[in-house]
Formats: C-alpha cells, structure tokens, sequence
C-alpha cells in the first residue's frame, strides 16, 4: 500500500520551524500562523483558571445546612439529615423534571423554594395579625431577613410563627404530593410516607430560609434576593441591575470591536477571489468503507429515538392544557408529567448525540484518504449495541427508580434526578465508556494521518474536539445525590452549559468545516481560521458565562457579575457568524454555479443554514433575551426559559442532526431509491414547525408569565391555577398545529430516509485491501488566476507561518506519476488534486474508483 512516508519529497520548510530541522520527513507543517494557536491556549487556560476559581468559591460561600433548625424554645423542627434525605425524595421521584428549586427543573409544577416561601410569609403574617396588625408586615419581614445561623453550633433558630407554618405546610404538601386522584401531573399516591413528606417539606423549608435570609456581612439574601417576593422585602439587588447594564455594554464594545477588526483585516479569507472549478461526482460512484455503511444503523436509531422523543414531548405538552386527562385517557396513571419529561429531555440528548457519533465514524475515512483499519466496522456495531443498551436501560432505570422499585440503589440504577441528568450513575457511566470508545474508534481511523500532520491542523481538532465530549459529560459525576444543591448545580451546568455549548459546538463547528474542506467548497486554511476563531470567541465568553444559569442558586454576587458579563459576550460571535454566513452561502452558491455537474448536497448544506439562522435566533436572541441578571431575575423558570431551550436545543443541535445525517444517506442510499422530496419535505416542516412552536405558544406565553411575575409575583405566575388559566390553556392548544406539521411532515421522512439508508446500503463497499486513494466527492480543478508560488500578503490566509508550494494541479504530471505534495493547495479539497494518497500523483480527471 503507497504511504507518503515511501515516496515523494518531503515538503519544503517551513521557516517558522527553524528552516525545518528537526521534521519528521512527510509531515505537513502548520498551515495556521503561529498567532491562532497562541490566542486560542491563552484564552482557552485563561477561562478554565477563572472557572477554577468560582469552583472553589462555590464550596467555600454556597449557603449552609444547618444540623439542626430548632424554634426559639429549643424544640427541633428538623435537622441537616432531613434536609439531605429530602433532597434525595425529591431527586429519586423525579419532582425536578415537575416543578423546580432556585428555578432550576420543569415548568408544570410549582418553584418549591418561591412556593414555600410565599405560604410560610404568608401564614406567619397572618400569625402576626396580618392586615388588621401595624406591625405585622415589619415583623414578617424580619422574621425571614434575620440570619439566626451559628456556624459554631450549627443550628438555625426559626420563629415560632415559622415553625407552625412548617407543620401546616408539611400538610399541604402531604395533599400535592400525594394526592389519590392524580390529575396535577403526577402519578397518584406519589408520595405518601409521613416520614418522606416531612424531609421533602425540610428541604423546601431550608431552600426558602435561604432565600430570604441576608448573606452574613450583606444586606441581601443567599440567593441574591431570588425569587421576588414582596411579603419579605425580596427584590433585585445593585449587583442584578448593575451587572446588567454593564453586561450590555460590553456586549456593544465587543460587538463594535469584532465587527471592526474583520472590517479591517480578512481574518477567514472567504472572501477573497477563488476561482476554482468544482466537478462533483456522483454518489453512486462513490465507493463506502464498511465502517460508513455501518452507520446506516446509527441514523436510523437516531430517527427512532428523535420520533418517540417528540410524541413525549407533546404528551408533556399537553398536560399545561389539559391536567385532567389525555383526551379521555388518564394519562398520569401510566405516564405522569415528570416521568415524560424525563424521558423527553434525556432523548434530546440521546438522539443527536447518536447522529454526531455516526458522522464522525462516517468522515473518518474521508479525513485519512480512503484508509481504514480492519475490524472498524465491527466497533463501530459493538459501539451502536451498546448505545442502545445504555438508552433503553436509562429510560427503564428512570421508569423504575421513579416508582421506588430501586429501593437504595435508584441512583445507581434508577434515575438519579438532576434535570439533563436524569440517568443512574451506572448508565451515565457506562455513556461516558461508549463516547471514550468512540474516540478509539476515530483515533484508530486517523492515527496513520495525525502522524503525519502538526497538531495544529484540522486532523488534530477534529480529535481533540471529539475527545471533549467524554472528558466534559464525565464532569456531571461530580453531582450527587448527596450533594449540596449549589455544588451539585455547579456541577450540572458545566454539562448543560459547557458541554453543550462550548464543546458540542467546537465539534460542530469541526465537522462542518471539514466537511466543506471535502467537497471543495472552502480552502483548509480558511476552515483552519474558523475553528481557532470559535475557540477564541467561545473560549472568551462561553466558559465563564456559564455562570448565567447560576445568579441566584445559592452563589456568591461574583458568579453574577462575571456569568452576566462573559454570557454577555456569548451573543457577539453569533452575531458576526450570522453575518458572515451569509457570504459563505453567497460563495457556496457561486461554487456550484462552475459545476458542471449538480451538487448533491443542497438540503444538508440548507439545514446548516437553518442551524445559522436558529443560532442567531434561539442560542443569541432568545438566549440573550433571558441572561441578563435583571431578566433572568423574574423569569427564570417561566416560559421563556423554555423558548430559548426548545428555539437553540432543536433549532442548533436538532437541525445539525439531520443535516448531518442527509449528508450521509445521500451515499448510503442508491441513486434510484433517493429523491430530495423527503429532505425538502422534512426541512421546511421541521423549521415550520418549530417557528410556531416558540413564536405562536413559547414566546407570547412566556412573555406574559414573565409580566404575571412582576405585577404578583414569581409564585403566582409558577403555580397550577395560573396555568391552567383561560389565556394559557388557548396558546397551549394553539401550539397543536405547529407540532403536526413538525412530527407528521418532519419527523417521519427522515425516519423514511434512515429506513431506506439501512435497507439499500448493500454494495458499493470499498475493499480494505484496496489502494490508499482519497475518497472524495469532489474533483477540484487550478485556480487559473493562481500564481505557484505568491502569496497576498494582505490575506492573512496566504501570510501563515507555513511555505507556499506549487500547486501539483499545475505541475504537468501522468497519473500515478510521483511529484512534491504542496503544504496547503492539496489539501483544499482533500483529494482529487492528490487523489492517489499521499505520493502526491494525480490521477486522470474522474470520479473515485474502488
């Protein structure tokens, strides 16, 4: 088998390198200045030092649990163990997936900690002699306000008014949680034992004290005066609003100042003459390793999972219009509100998750040149076997631990209760084992190649951005059951934050970009210039501002005041990429237009721009709308929460999903079994769909929640009677048509679409033995306007550390016949220019043989 390291020169030195001594013969150079990688490790440590830093505050400052809390005559209300084992009944019942504490959780159910709050206010007012009392609104508001925690002791000393309201409120939530009729969205007789009712009304109790009473040294509560309730002088405190404006104004200056520098220098080089021609081939001639027709199973299970997690999510939905029953059918018997939601939010992870497996393992081979080790599709099975298992043992798990059928092992089996990680200890251990082998996987397929590229080129961050995902998902370890709720949430958003949105997003951000490498679309280094520019900018504000989901859980006023102003500046790389996308589809579109033959891949690349459009909209917009501490203080928790989620989760990650997996079928499935009815019909039904989702019932419903808590504050606008008021069960319905049109016409042709990639994908396989040769899709033809051996020393592009070499496409050569592989140009399109693997020949014009 012909290698790069058994013919060819080696590539000319690179004279940032020291004239090239010391390079292992054949290996390509950097082909990003020195300056990229430089600014993406400073930014990248320079973040993680200061998540270090609020780690350690959030151990050191996170509010206390007291060993015991005791009335004033010394009688114990509860102790810090009933605290704890309260929290445990609430996680091992899945009441996080229905109602929420310190806003964090579901949007049916009540906020337990605004929820106890405002009755116990509420109860001890009326102790005091409520409104036929001058005093009783000062007393009530001391009562709450005053910090009577020893730390020497451990004890917490309540009023006597506080601790009759205990007992009436352990009462009150003996009946919610217990009720034998239902019909509030939990399953019957959920929580009956006397004992459980107690430590899960402790807990709430708890959360409560901490919400109102002042931080010591500070006039303002442990949650920064969260949530807003008049009965004890709760209201937004000089860190909100002040961290608030101060936070749009730096979103304005690095706004102007990133949009400034790209004024003034090209950075990405897009949009510089490339007069490439681009010849496609078509997909029948394109021959598949075993291990990308393997991937026909992952598509398919993730349309699977992407069809029973939509029809739960319209289950869930269902319950804000009508709690009584699902059209009839009593539907909180078999699936009540806290187990749907479960199993909604974890398959929104579960099933995009399998479609960014399947097409990393699909472009593997693409990246290595049509090289691929034996037995990778045997893995790549074992892999997708064992993704199924962890699904379908998670989703029983959380159905069991729910029930108490675990006994003491529902967080090891069962569910251990944290919204987005939902999943017992054991399955999310055995999903960080499968991403870890994953990694193996590609690390298998492409270590001939990373031996012979810098680390600073795109081989090297394709596998570095996939080896985050294991390591960062492993984070959510570190919350337990037992854990301090601040801790344990710190934790937790690491993954829903980081993971999510920083990681998932240097993945994506990988992936496409190798992607438009291949079919020829961009240049290396430009796809180069992209990553690196989404590490720094994300790397900039999207580290630290995961502190946003935590302003007012328990922490320090530093958490809000650095989480509003790098969450702030989240919003400017949407803002530039979305402008900037626009002149990349402009040059994609000029790109085809030199094609003689058709592109085959317009509905992916038309869900990569839906992805643009729905990151600028849900993630930048909807996102932004809601992280200024001043916004987020009235409606965390709400239904624009809610919107944001469903806007960013489906329209960024959703929509890359399905591109990612249109991209693949188009070669998994025949020519004459594929028709682009299926993608069109699944495109404009799922962006349609989901455009009615937010803008007919999320947004208008949220923005009117959002106005119910400022005038009667949060537990209101939280609780079941406003819900089911007139107004919102009319919106809730009005929301029906837009998830028919999303499931119907969306969800099941791509469903139709894997099905047919599984039952057509027999043939066209390449064989292993077969010559190493670049498997692409795209036969790219010289530049005529390219000059060997200039570069523009305005594009900073053509001004890397890395020598310019001629271009092979213009070196008249035979097929097969050795010649110089050039440090950049090859690479531009992966192939066809060097389509005879890395000897640097080129083969005659024409489409990939096997």
């Amino acid at each position: 088998m012909a290698t790069a390291e058994a013919a060819g020169p080696p590539p000319a030195a690179d004279p940032a390198d020291g004239g090239g001594t010391g390079r292992p013969a054949g290996k390509r150079g950097r082909m990003i200045a020195r300056g990229w990688v430089q600014a993406a490790v400073l930014v990248t440590l320079g973040g993680f030092f200061v998540l270090g830093f609020l780690a350690i505050r959030t151990y050191q400052a996170g509010p206390p649990v007291p060993d015991r809390t005791v009335t004033s005559a010394g009688e114990t209300v509860f102790t810090g163990e009933d605290v704890r084992r309260g929290q445990e009944v609430f996680l091992s019942n899945g009441l996080m997936q229905y109602g929420s504490i310190y806003g964090h959780g579901a949007y049916l159910g009540p906020d337990f900690t605004a929820d106890y709050l405002h009755r116990s206010a509420t109860l001890v007012r009326k102790a005091h002699g409520g409104a036929g009392s001058p005093d009783a609104a000062e007393r009530t508001v001391r009562d709450f306000r005053t910090n009577r925690y020893d730390e020497k002791t451990g004890t917490l000393v309540w009023t006597d008014e506080q601790a009759a309201a205990f007992g009436k409120l352990t009462e009150h939530y003996a009946d919610l949680l217990g009720r034998p009729e239902g019909k509030q969205g939990l399953r019957p007789n959920a929580i009956t034992d006397p004992a459980d009712i107690h430590d899960v009304t402790a807990y709430f109790g708890w959360s409560a004290w901490t919400a109102a009473a002042d931080r010591p040294g500070e006039d303002y509560s442990y949650t920064n005066n969260w949530p807003s309730e008049p009965l004890v002088d709760n209201e937004p405190t000089g860190h909100t609003v002040t961290w608030s404006v101060l936070s749009l104004i730096f979103l304005l200056v690095g706004a102007g100042a990133l949009f400034a520098a790209f004024g003034r220098w090209n950075f990405l080089g897009w949009h510089g003459r490339d007069q490439r021609e681009l010849r496609f081939h078509a997909p029948d001639q394109v021959r598949l390793t075993p291990s990308q027709r393997a991937t026909a199973w992952f598509f398919f299970v993730m349309a699977g999972l992407f069809l029973v997690q939509t029809l739960l999510g319209s289950a869930a939905q269902h319950y804000r219009a009508d709690l009584e029953s699902f059209f009839g059918m009593p539907l909180d018997q078999w699936l009540p509100y806290n187990l749907t939601r479960t199993w909604h939010v974890q398959l929104s992870i579960f099933w995009v998750v399998t479609s960014f497996l399947a097409i990393g393992i699909f472009i593997i081979p693409l990246i290595a040149k049509g090289w691929e080790p034996r037995r990778q599709a045997l893995l790549t099975r074992t892999l997708l076997g064992a993704l199924v298992v962890v699904v379908v043992g998670s989703l029983l798990g959380e159905l069991a631990g729910q029930r108490g059928w675990f006994d003491d092992l529902w967080s090891l089996f069962g569910n251990q209760g944290w919204e987005y990680l939902d999943l017992g200890r054991f399955w999310q251990t055995l999903l960080v084992a499968g991403l870890t082998i994953w990694v193996v996987i590609l690390y298998r397929g492409l270590h001939r190649r990373l031996k012979r590229e810098s680390v600073a080129n795109m081989p090297w961050l394709f596998l570095l951005a996939a080896l985050a995902l294991p390591a960062f998902y492993a984070v959510g370890l570190l919350a337990t059951p037992r854990s301090d709720f601040v801790v344990a949430d710190f934790w937790r958003f690491i993954v829903v934050h980081l993971w999510v949105e920083d990681f998932m997003e240097l993945f994506t951000t990988a992936t496409v970009a190798y992607l438009f490498v291949l079919l020829g679309v961009v240049r290396e280094r430009v796809a180069l210039a992209v990553i690196f520019l989404d590490i720094v900018l994300y790397g900039a504000g999207g580290v630290i501002g995961t502190m946003h989901h935590l302003y007012f859980s328990g922490e320090p006023a530093e958490h809000l005041a650095l989480g509003a102003t790098f969450s702030a500046l989240e919003v400017v790389p949407l803002l530039f990429l979305t402008v900037e996308a626009w002149s990349f589809l402009k040059l994609g579109a000029q790109r085809q237009s030199k094609s003689g033959t058709p592109f085959p891949h317009r509905w992916a690349v038309m869900f990569l721009a839906a992805v643009g459009f729905w990151n600028f909209l849900g993630a930048g917009v909807f996102g932004f709308l809601i992280n200024l501490p001043i916004v987020s203080y009235y409606e965390i928790g709400t239904g624009l929460t809610a919107n944001h989620a469903h806007a960013a989760m489906m329209g960024v990650y959703g929509m890359l999903a399905v591109g990612f997996a249109v991209f693949a079928l188009r070669y998994l499935i025949p020519e004459k079994h594929w028709s682009d009815r299926w993608p069109r019909m699944a495109f404009w039904s799922l962006n349609l769909g989901l455009a009615w989702m937010s803008f007919a019932t999320l947004l208008p419903a949220g923005a009117l929640q959002l106005y119910e808590v400022v005038e009667s504050g949060y537990a209101d606008a939280r609780s079941l009677g406003y819900l089911q008021g007139d107004t919102n069960v009319f919106l809730e319905w009005l929301r029906l048509p837009g998830d028919v049109v999303f499931m119907a016409g969306g969800v099941l042709p791509v469903l139709w679409m894997t099905w047919l990639g599984v039952r057509h994908r027999a043939g066209r396989t390449r064989h292993p033995d077969a010559p190493e040769t670049a498997l692409l899709f795209t036969e790219v033809l010289p530049d005529p306007a390219d000059t060997a051996d200039t570069a523009d020393p305005a594009d900073p592009a053509d001004t890397a550390d890395t020598a310019e070499q001629p271009d092979p496409a213009r070196v008249p050569a035979q097929a097969g016949a050795p010649g110089p592989e050039p440090v950049e140009r090859a690479e531009a399109a992966e192939g066809p220019r060097d389509a005879a693997g890395d000897t640097g020949g080129r083969p005659a014009p024409g489409p990939v043989a096997p």
